[in-house]
């Protein structure tokens, strides 16, 4: 039996974020009809997350024009997210919601809170308009992430959701050619 969340519907949830100067009501409902990403990470004012975000920042633009919204996700409050973003001139650049989640519901739900911890793994998750689950990463807590790799494998997901029967091969950059997987493939790949 699969423990996997691939394919899964995200569960439901309510939360405040922190973007853009102002609190917003962020929910499973807010998320459904575009592309998203749940970017969690252990905790604010910390060493390699802000690298994380900051990375996540500087390629937002691209995100948004494939469609799709970043949450930053961590078990600290809204509250905490403002003042991280107003001391930090790394988190200053910003702009996508920062998800205060103190209950810890979405990070049970997407599997990546740490109990004895009382933080997030560095989870990494892509959910297709539909509410599922299309891409999952897990690092350990001292190894960073790299926006230009999710990219890649965000536009893998909207290519193979947009071209039913293709599959994007190891290292599929966009352009690059796709297969389609039949029986005259077997055994010449």
């Amino acid at each position: 039996m699969s423990n996997s969340l691939i394919n899964t519907q995200i569960l439901p949830f309510n939360a405040t974020a922190y973007q853009n100067g102002k609190f917003i009501e962020v929910s499973d409902a807010t998320v459904k009809g575009k592309w998203a990403v749940f970017f969690f990470y252990p905790a604010d004012f910390t060493f390699v997350c802000p690298t994380e975000l900051g990375d996540l920042a500087d390629n937002y633009a691209e995100f948004k024009q494939l469609g799709v919204e970043i949450y930053g996700v961590s078990t600290d409050t809204h509250f905490t997210h403002k003042a991280w973003h107003d001391a930090s001139e790394t988190i200053k650049k910003i702009e996508y919601p920062l998800v205060g989640d103190p209950t810890h519901v979405i990070s049970k739900n997407f599997g990546v809170y740490i109990e004895e911890a009382g933080i997030d793994e560095r989870g990494t998750f892509v959910v297709d308009p539909n509410g599922k689950i299309q891409i999952i990463e897990i690092n350990a807590g001292n190894i960073g992430r790299n926006a230009q790799e999710l990219l890649r494998k965000v536009k893998a997901a909207q290519y193979v959701a947009a071209h039913p029967g293709e599959v994007c091969p190891a290292k599929w950059k966009e352009g690059d050619k796709t297969l389609a997987p039949s029986i005259d493939l077997v055994g010449k790949i």
